[in-house]
């Protein structure tokens, strides 16, 4: 069985992190293959939406590997396979699986089955959306063995929930619980286990059904307005709307609601 899977449902793509004996750790394969998946969702244009989940019901990911991945790029192991030589050959592959330095273009969410450590919970938050289980624990636990968490969260943690507690995970490196992070703002909602799946899909068919070319413009003004003197970001957000103003998704929209049926996007 390979270390990931990629799965279509019409509009949505589910990626599905498949080491649950490693806790869905993030080896040289997985990276690689994850990798290669997130450029294939971005590339399709049949895709609108896509789902990261893990396999099992004790972790989402649990970051990278310390047997496969930690030594090899510290060169402690050499290559043993085609992966572990990819992945030497280019470092930056490992970024691009945990959406550090690749943008998919299109919403992402997050299904989290389980605990979300280290790079699993920067690979959140790469992520737009998170639906999580009751029992989910995530957490940031580098500094507790001296190290640097790698994959953006000293950066990205502090955006998106409140300073002093980003701060505090940070520098204890103790996990919350799915409540908390809720309670942040870190997730949009905490579901059964046996309602997760269903309510990531639900939730992403929600936002196919809307036009393509709208849905992937207010998810880049979000992303690059953020920050910044409120009138710049407003100049820049209207500049990434334009195309979308003149497209043939943003007659339909209207036309359809005045003929009360619904619409035909097609993303031009």
């Amino acid at each position: 069985m390979t270390a990931i899977q990629l799965e279509r449902r019409g509009p949505v793509a589910l990626v599905r992190l498949s080491r649950p004996e490693a806790r869905n750790a993030i080896s040289p394969e997985l990276a690689v293959r994850l990798a290669g998946h997130w450029r294939e969702i971005r590339d399709d244009d049949e895709l609108r939406v896509a789902i990261v989940t893990g396999a099992g019901d004790k972790a989402f990911c649990a970051g990278a590997d310390l047997a496969l991945t930690i030594p090899l790029l510290a060169r402690l192991r050499k290559p043993q396979d085609e992966w572990d030589r990819a992945l030497l050959a280019e470092p930056e592959i490992a970024n691009r699986a945990l959406l550090v330095s690749f943008d998919v273009g299109k919403p992402v969410i997050a299904a989290v089955n389980g605990a979300a450590t280290g790079g699993g919970l920067e690979l959140l938050l790469g992520t737009d959306l998170r639906v999580a289980v009751p029992e989910a624990r995530l957490g940031l636990p580098e500094v507790k063995r001296a190290l640097f968490p790698g994959g953006g969260g000293p950066v990205r943690l502090p955006r998106q929930i409140p300073a002093a507690r980003a701060l505090e995970m940070l520098l204890t490196g103790d996990p919350i619980g799915a409540p908390e992070a809720l309670a942040l703002g870190l997730l949009n909602r905490v579901v059964p286990r046996a309602r997760l799946l269903d309510e990531a899909f639900e939730l992403a068919e929600r936002i196919a059904a809307n036009g393509p070319l709208a849905v992937r413009a207010i998810r880049r003004a979000v992303r690059e307005c953020a920050t910044g003197p409120e009138a710049e970001a407003i100049a820049r957000a209207n500049q990434i709307a334009q195309p979308v103003y003149g497209s043939e998704d943003a007659a339909e929209g209207p036309r359809a609601f005045l003929e009360k049926r619904a619409p035909r996007y097609r993303g031009r």
